[in-house]
């Protein structure tokens, strides 16, 4: 394990595969600045390891994450408070605009500012009881770090109005039903399952990985035919890769491939 800054962060490193903890099991893993700070540099970390070619997001202990430190959020709205209330989104951007595909393991709670955590991660593995849902309007406000704009283009308006409005835990069932996560697994096998999802995708070409996930992420940003036109460039760029040549050769030769990401 490689500590990350503070300490309220770690990396596990294995082979081509990146494991991202919340290490503050004694507090739930809540999120405070030192944490999502941390999480900030781990991720970049991450995307500076051209031989990492997925990454998952972990809770350290039995919990992904209880939120936002609650005694943070109280003490942010004295006159005097020096929260840094940019951090939350820089860490969202992080595990968005990494270049490997990242999977995050939800295990029995991830609540309102975990909820959101997830959001940004390109796959989700749930646990059969988590708490997972948005319940900040039932604390007087509502979800403000990319709840009402990540969450729609997830699951559609509608169900998105369901989530954020009733601050209702979604069932994780009906979560995989809309699309939300990707897989609903039991408790205990939520970290595992995330490993070995993330396993699979290593097993990929790398630069087909992060071309395709440069491109999926612009699908909703992009008009179609912008959109098509950098799918295409995106595409071009391997062309003259080892990885392009070596895929092809390995299926016509019925082998596994050797990617260098090269």
């Amino acid at each position: 394990m490689e500590s990350v800054g503070s300490g309220l962060v770690t990396i596990d490193w294995h082979d081509h595969r990146a494991d991202v903890y919340l290490s503050r099991p004694d507090k739930r893993n809540a999120m405070t600045v030192p944490l999502m700070t941390d999480l900030v540099e781990a991720f970049e970390r991450v995307d500076a390891a051209d031989d990492v070619r997925a990454a998952t997001l972990l809770g350290e202990g039995p919990v992904f994450s209880a939120g936002m430190d609650l005694e943070m959020m109280r003490d942010r709205v004295e006159p005097d408070s020096e929260i840094d209330r940019d951090v939350f989104p820089d860490v969202l951007a992080a595990i968005e605009e990494i270049r490997q595909p990242v999977v995050a393991g939800i295990k029995r709670a991830a609540p309102a500012g975990a909820f959101e955590l997830t959001l940004p991660c390109d796959f989700r593995i749930i646990g059969r009881n988590a708490k997972y849902g948005l319940l900040e309007v039932a604390l007087g406000t509502f979800p403000h770090g990319g709840g009402t704009q990540r969450l729609p283009r997830l699951v559609g308006l509608s169900n998105a109005k369901e989530i954020v409005l009733t601050g209702a835990f979604v069932d994780p069932e009906d979560a995989a039903d809309m699309g939300l996560v990707h897989e609903v697994v039991d408790t205990d096998a939520v970290d595992d399952r995330a490993k070995a999802f993330a396993d699979d995708l290593c097993s990929n070409a790398p630069l087909g990985l992060r071309n395709g996930k440069r491109a999926l992420n612009a699908a909703f940003d992009l008009p179609l035919e912008r959109g098509l036109e950098y799918e295409r460039r995106l595409g071009f760029e391997l062309d003259d890769t080892h990885d392009y040549r070596e895929g092809f050769e390995a299926r016509l030769e019925d082998r596994e491939p050797e990617f260098r990401g090269e």
